[in-house]
């Protein structure tokens, strides 16, 4: 933790006073208002460029804190939250009544999670309450991983950051919808469908899309400057190489099973083989391309499976509604 408790005090001032914090936790950093405290919540969408339609997450201290913000809970989610939390699960449930509308888009429901990061669990603990967080940037555009990432973007519109580190896991969190009968992810994250499965004992269904407004489902979402093209692996080189003829600054993400593959373009990165590595680099790579003035930017999905399955949602996301070449 590299916050300290001053730093984690003075934090907690900030969202008691309606102010604006920018936080880490283990997935993205987010950026934080008192959760009970509507002109506060209004601000983040402001600072963002956010729909006030689009709901926000609400971070809680801990599983045990459940009840105080959401009302029905199913078996279902509190198992999930008992053997996932703290974590990178989001569970959406009905709001309680300490929960304003203003965060979450006008629903009666609320997406609730315990973040998994020693800072953020002690600035929810000094504050005392529960902190409305969706990630620290520009609404549609990439994620933040660093505090850096945080000032680059958003400046003076934050009044507080806290530094914490890189966060470790990279992607967001995965959303579950546990206001019926059958759980169902809404959005894949940095919990696996495997474990939630494992947990359940029972499938999971991941839908294309959902009648549940939740965040992260806008059409295009979590993406650079630079256009992302999707291709089959195979053909990532020649629709690189194709698309530098045609005066493109292209940057190229290699599937690693390409790796040591002569690419003629601006800027080639490899991504890692393992998935975790990957989900906890892919934002860093969008923006590094960026920085380095590309226009374009040519990638391949991962195998649907693990965090691949995260990975290729925010790929997705970020290339906007077209199809794959």
């Amino acid at each position: 933790m590299t916050a300290s408790t001053h730093d984690i005090e003075k934090a907690a001032g900030v969202l008691r006073a309606g102010g604006l914090v920018a936080l880490p936790t283990e997935t993205v950093y987010g950026l934080g208002a008192n959760a009970e405290d509507p002109a506060a919540v209004s601000r983040i969408f402001q600072a963002k460029g956010r729909p006030p339609s689009h709901p926000l997450i609400v971070h809680i201290g801990g599983a045990e804190q459940l009840d105080d913000w959401v009302q029905d809970v199913p078996e279902a989610a509190r198992l999930l939250a008992g053997r996932c939390w703290p974590g990178p699960l989001t569970l959406v449930l009905r709001r309680g009544r300490r929960v304003p509308l203003e965060a979450t888009g006008g629903l009666e429901t609320v997406a609730v999670r315990v973040p998994d990061h020693p800072v953020a669990l002690a600035l929810l603990d000094a504050f005392g309450g529960a902190i409305t967080a969706p990630s620290a940037n520009r609404f549609g555009s990439v994620s933040p991983t660093t505090a850096d990432h945080v000032r680059a973007e958003l400046g003076d519109t934050v009044d507080f950051v806290l530094d914490g580190g890189s966060c470790r896991v990279g992607v967001e969190s995965t959303i579950v919808d546990a206001t019926g009968g059958t759980p169902t992810i809404l959005r894949p994250g940095g919990v696996t469908r495997e474990d939630l499965e494992a947990v359940l004992g029972r499938p999971l269904a991941v839908p294309s899309t959902s009648q549940v407004r939740v965040p992260g489902q806008h059409p295009s979402h979590y993406a650079p400057r630079a256009r992302v093209v999707l291709v089959e692996p195979e053909q990532v080189v020649t629709e690189a190489e194709t698309a530098r003829e045609l005066g493109h600054r292209v940057g190229v993400l290699l599937p690693a099973c390409l790796a040591g593959t002569p690419v003629k373009a601006h800027t080639v990165l490899t991504v890692p083989a393992a998935m975790a590595e990957y989900a906890r680099g892919l934002y860093g790579f969008l923006r590094h391309l960026d920085q380095q003035g590309c226009d374009l930017i040519v990638a391949s999905v991962p195998v649907e499976e693990g965090l691949g399955l995260a990975i290729a949602n925010r790929l997705r996301r970020a290339a906007g509604p077209r199809p794959i070449v």
